[in-house]
């Protein structure tokens, strides 16, 4: 599989002093966070630290009660947040595919609606990026008849050709079947060493301590410690990252 490549270029991405509760729950409480163009930022904890959340914050799903977010140095809370999501791709747990359309014409709707391709350009795009993801040869299926690991890669496909310059990923291989894990993984690394940047929510600490330029951690929604993968998994600082480490690996 050819490290898929991007028309955009990558960006970098802030933010600082995040944060964001729903009523009296506090989700994040002063969450930084900083991704260099064209390197990959995961983010481990357990369960309701707030990594999902962080995510949906930093592409203005959830506006954020306060702090800044910038896209390349400039905040990006003043712009159409739609405009944003062109720029930034998200993969989710769930595949989300619409289950009428085909593979290849899920992966072009993007293009067409919101960047303003003919139907031709967008479907040659949509090969493009199928033939990146391996699924070139599924484009006239219908997503029902794709494994789970094969939807989610047509959800990859159709992030990248909206041509983001950075692309989150949430807990994108948590729903897939234990033996659909690798190749979803190996696709992201693929991503990453093509120099896409990242942000990966993961339990899987493999690909964290591999493929990650920086690991966080969070808990409690704050960031507990954040560092090189080898100083966050072999070197942790505080109790609670060791008892957490203790407990995944």
């Amino acid at each position: 599989m050819t490290a898929p490549a991007s028309d955009a270029e990558s960006g970098s991405l802030t933010g600082t002093g995040l944060h964001l509760a729903f009523g009296r729950n506090k989700i994040l409480r002063g969450v930084d966070i900083h991704v260099d163009a064209g390197t990959t930022t995961s983010v481990i904890g357990p369960s309701g630290s707030g990594k999902s959340t962080l995510l949906r914050v930093l592409n203005r799903l959830h506006e954020p009660d306060a702090g800044d977010i910038l896209l390349d140095g400039r905040s990006v809370l003043g712009d159409n947040p739609d405009r944003l999501r062109q720029r930034i791709g998200m993969v989710f747990q769930q595949f989300n595919l619409f289950p009428h359309r085909t593979v290849a014409d899920n992966v072009a709707l993007g293009p067409r609606k919101l960047r303003g391709l003919s139907k031709d350009e967008a479907r040659s795009l949509a090969l493009e990026q199928l033939d990146l993801v391996g699924l070139r040869a599924k484009a006239d299926s219908r997503p029902a008849n794709l494994s789970g690991g094969q939807q989610q890669r047509v959800a990859i496909a159709r992030a990248l050709a909206m041509k983001p310059e950075i692309m989150f990923f949430d807990e994108a291989t948590s729903a897939l079947d234990p033996e659909l894990v690798k190749g979803v993984l190996a696709l992201m690394a693929d991503l990453a060493s093509g120099g896409m940047s990242m942000i990966v929510v993961t339990h899987e600490m493999g690909f964290a301590r591999t493929v990650s330029d920086t690991v966080l951690f969070m808990d409690g929604g704050v960031v507990v410690e954040t560092g090189e993968p080898e100083a966050v998994f072999d070197d942790p600082q505080t109790d609670r990252l060791r008892s957490f480490l203790s407990q995944v690996l």
